[in-house]
């Protein structure tokens, strides 16, 4: 594993692969969620992850309360690192958004590196309208992450870890909570791919459809077995919707 950037984590760094991953995680989620991913490439695609600030190596610091904040933040880090190799931007449900807000603003400043937006597992205002966004309570908390899997039961069954656990899902809820989409935002110019399971109570394949609506490059849908995480079922699969050869390759 190597660190450029505490914004990004790379696991089994390939400085000579011609193209590059870019991961974003859900809620709560953490860069070490994507490690088993990188033993699925081969030599020509290097993995990196977000490393959302208050977890792992990043523990001491604060947690980020907005999606502007987050997303300026991660736009940053990738314009500082300086690379011209081919990218793709993959983010998982709260990870979906920081990853599209991410590429509005690269794409603003001008930056073509990006050539595939995948979104997985959130529709693009999410799968409800919250008007009055609030901090969730434990129990709200430990009842939607139950309800979506994603977290290991022994680390909700360790107070201290469940403590730790539920501050950084508390933050992360009420980021997305807050965050709404700009409908009259300037449509992005890459290729979009949406990734859903099909027993998501998250998403829906007419409202993942409107994914569409956001670029004028092409778009299109991947629907996979399983619930709100099911690319964790399907890695190699997943992979090779996200990095498959074609439009969005140069």
């Amino acid at each position: 594993m190597t660190t450029k950037s505490p914004w990004l984590v790379t696991y089994q760094a390939r400085t000579s692969a011609e193209r590059r991953l870019i991961a974003f995680p859900h809620a709560g989620g953490s860069a070490s969620f994507f490690r088993p991913w990188a033993s699925h490439l081969d030599d020509t695609l290097e993995l990196s992850v977000v490393q959302y600030p208050g977890r792992e190596g990043r523990m001491a610091e604060p947690l980020v309360p907005s999606m502007a904040e987050l997303a300026t933040a991660v736009a940053e880090a990738l314009a500082a690192d300086g690379t011209a190799r081919e990218t793709i931007l993959l983010g998982h449900s709260m990870g979906a958004a920081v990853a599209y807000e991410t590429l509005r603003l690269l794409e603003a400043s001008g930056s073509s590196a990006v050539t595939r937006l995948c979104v997985s597992g959130r529709q693009p205002d999410g799968a409800e309208t919250i008007t009055s966004p609030r901090l969730r309570t434990d129990r709200e908390l430990l009842s939607s992450m139950s309800e979506l899997g994603g977290t290991r039961a022994a680390v909700l069954d360790d107070p201290d870890l469940r403590e730790m656990v539920l501050d950084i899902a508390r933050n992360d809820y009420y980021l997305v909570d807050s965050y709404r989409r700009d409908p009259d935002a300037v449509p992005l110019g890459t290729e979009v791919v949406a990734l859903m399971g099909d027993g998501d109570a998250q998403t829906d394949p007419r409202r993942m459809q409107e994914w569409s609506s956001v670029t004028t490059g092409p778009f299109s849908l991947s629907v996979f077995t399983g619930g709100h995480f099911f690319l964790a079922e399907h890695v190699a699969s997943v992979l090779s919707v996200a990095t498959a050869a074609g439009v969005g390759s140069r």
